[in-house]
């Protein structure tokens, strides 16, 4: 018989197939492949319309701190700490190519940032991620709410957040916005900054949206777990 402290015993996730980036080939667990994510863009004036839906990307680098995080426990091999939390929004324009502005190029896994992250405020202290150049401003923007829905394809159960953020009249003006991505970090609290202090969760890419002054716009995030 063997002796009770040579035993090991070694347990697998089944649903491990269906967190790949192939398509899960049990039919009994093609609903459920997750992390991933849905992102709405409305613009918002007398008569809120739908601009863009679109699936979103969580990237490599986002599954491997969600993984350190969910577990409180460091892993060295990456740099987000498990400490951070999902928090910031940033926006960027290099999502289209060069004059093909309606054509966006779709993120991939090993993103670790925006293609071309813009300055979204230049002085709301409400925001994050300060820096000087290329443009002087804060980089990231903060939600304007979190909140829980029931995931109608699974049981009613609570696995999906809904993640809102306004970028409003003095947001992101003159630029192109063609991307958008969900960052963690350890502080949420406007003015948070320094360098690798933020890190990429999910990215998606979209149609140029022309941002002014005399738009606004309401960027809703669905998180499936």
């Amino acid at each position: 018989m063997t002796d009770e402290k040579d035993m090991v015993i070694r347990v697998t996730d089944k649903y491990g197939d269906c967190l790949s980036d192939r398509t899960c080939m049990n039919p009994e667990l093609k609903e459920i492949q997750r992390p991933k994510g849905f992102v709405e863009i409305f613009e918002v004036d007398k008569d809120t319309k739908k601009l863009i839906g679109k699936s979103n990307l969580v990237v490599y680098l986002g599954r491997q701190w969600l993984i350190s995080s969910a577990l409180r426990t460091p892993n060295t091999m990456i740099t987000p700490t498990e400490e951070e939390f999902i928090c910031w929004f940033g926006l960027g324009t290099g999502g289209c190519p060069i004059g093909d502005p309606l054509n966006p190029v779709a993120p991939t896994v090993n993103d670790t940032s925006l293609d071309n992250e813009i300055m979204i405020n230049a002085s709301d202290a409400t925001c994050g991620d300060y820096r000087i150049t290329p443009v002087t401003g804060y980089y990231k923007h903060p939600f304007d709410s979190v909140s829980f829905e029931q995931d109608a394809d699974n049981y009613n159960t609570w696995l999906i957040a809904r993640v809102a953020t306004t970028i409003g009249p003095s947001d992101g003006n003159g630029y192109n916005l063609n991307e958008a991505g969900l960052f963690t970090a350890e502080s949420s609290v406007g003015g948070y900054s320094g360098v690798d202090k933020f890190h990429l969760y999910a990215r998606v890419t979209f149609p140029t949206i022309v941002k002014s002054s005399s738009r606004q716009l309401l960027f809703i995030w669905y998180l499936y777990f």
